[in-house]
C-alpha cells in the first residue's frame, strides 16, 4: 500500500491559475482539486503499465514523519478502482 501526502497544492493553483485567483479560493478546495487531478492521472498511467488497483482520496489521514495519524472523522472522499 502507498500513501501519498501532497503539501504544496496552494502553490501549484497558484501557478496555475494566478496569485490573484488562488486568493479567493480557500486551501481545501485547492487541495481537492490537485488530489482529484492527480487520481485521474495516476490512475490512466498505472493502467497503461497493466496494474490494477484501487486508489482513495482520504480525510482525517496524516503522514507525520514515518508515522501515519489517523484523526478523527477518517473519511474517504473519492474512491476509484482501475
Amino acid at each position: 500500500m502507498l500513501v501519498l501526502k501532497i503539501s504544496n497544492a496552494p502553490e501549484v493553483m497558484a501557478s496555475k491559475m494566478g496569485r490573484f485567483l488562488e486568493a479567493l479560493t480557500p486551501d481545501a478546495f485547492d487541495q481537492k482539486t490537485i488530489e482529484d487531478v492527480l487520481i485521474k492521472e495516476l490512475i490512466k498511467n498505472l493502467q497503461a503499465e497493466g496494474l490494477k488497483g484501487e486508489v482513495a482520496a482520504v480525510r482525517g489521514l496524516d503522514l507525520d514523519d514515518k508515522s501515519l495519524v489517523v484523526g478523527d472523522g477518517l473519511h474517504v472522499r473519492r474512491h476509484e478502482t482501475f
